[in-house]
């Protein structure tokens, strides 16, 4: 009976650089899954997890550290054997201070690296904290990032936001559409079907200010298919970055979006 041969998914933006390391973990008996990271690609991998996760941190864009906290935040993946490779050592340490039982290798040592992991997968992973807590007893405004004279986008809103937003700082401006002028947008989703169709449009508005996706606690009552991981995944997807999560208030749940910077 033929020995079953253990799957690696790399992770690696650059074609030409995943192509090499796709051939070399080839030649070395894995079978390989290189393909494109999408929002679809990473929810399944989320879902459906291989032997081990392969992770470049050697090349822009810099999303890998993200990309390891979705797969130890999902359940399913959790346990997943997670190989960073390369990378600058301060990009390393940010990565490891996050992903402690993560293996962090070179090139050169990759294969002996993935196969140590794998015959030693975490038993009990460390599962990050959000990166982003919130900021108890701070005024909603401060806690959302609305400084004075700012411009405030309210996208899909409930009809009292405006009220539970408090007072502004001085000279804020508030508009109820979305606006390439507004310094923060706050995106209210009721739906999976809202995020996947209107992300690549709100993030493409939003531009370099902050783009806070927002939806309902579980707790609020509201029904809804949305959740902080699959609106953490899409907007890596889509190019962004996320940097602070917020408890708007009972209901409302928000994720904070920038534009990555290359």
């Amino acid at each position: 009976m033929a020995k079953k041969r253990l799957t690696v998914r790399l992770i690696c933006w650059k074609e030409d650089r995943a192509s090499e390391l796709a051939a070399e973990l080839a030649a070395a008996g894995f079978t390989v899954d290189a393909g494109t990271i999408d929002g679809p690609a990473l929810r399944a991998l989320g879902q459906s997890p291989p032997d081990a996760v392969v992770i470049d941190l050697g090349r822009l864009p810099a999303q890998g550290r993200d990309v390891g906290v979705m797969l130890r935040t999902t359940a399913r993946s959790r346990h997943t054997p997670l190989v960073f490779v390369d990378g600058a050592e301060a990009k390393v340490d940010r990565t490891r201070e996050v992903l402690p039982d993560a293996s962090f290798t070179s090139r050169d040592e990759m294969v002996a690296s993935i196969r140590q992991a794998m015959a030693g997968p975490p038993i009990d992973p460390v599962v990050p904290e959000s990166n982003f807590a919130g900021y108890s007893g701070t005024p909603l405004p401060k806690k959302l990032g609305i400084k004075t004279a700012s411009t405030v986008a309210l996208v899909d809103a409930p009809k009292d936001f405006r009220t539970i937003l408090g007072d502004l700082p001085a000279g804020t401006s508030i508009i109820h559409a979305p606006d390439s002028g507004a310094e923060v947008t706050l995106w209210f989703l009721g739906s999976l079907a809202d995020l996947h169709s209107g992300i690549g449009r709100m993030a493409e508005i939003a531009g370099d200010g902050r783009l806070w996706v927002c939806w309902p606690k579980k707790a609020s009552g509201i029904v809804t298919d949305v959740t902080q991981t699959e609106v953490r995944s899409t907007g890596l997807a889509s190019g962004l970055v996320d940097f602070k999560i917020c408890a708007i208030d009972a209901t409302w749940s928000g994720l904070c979006f920038t534009r990555r910077k290359k």
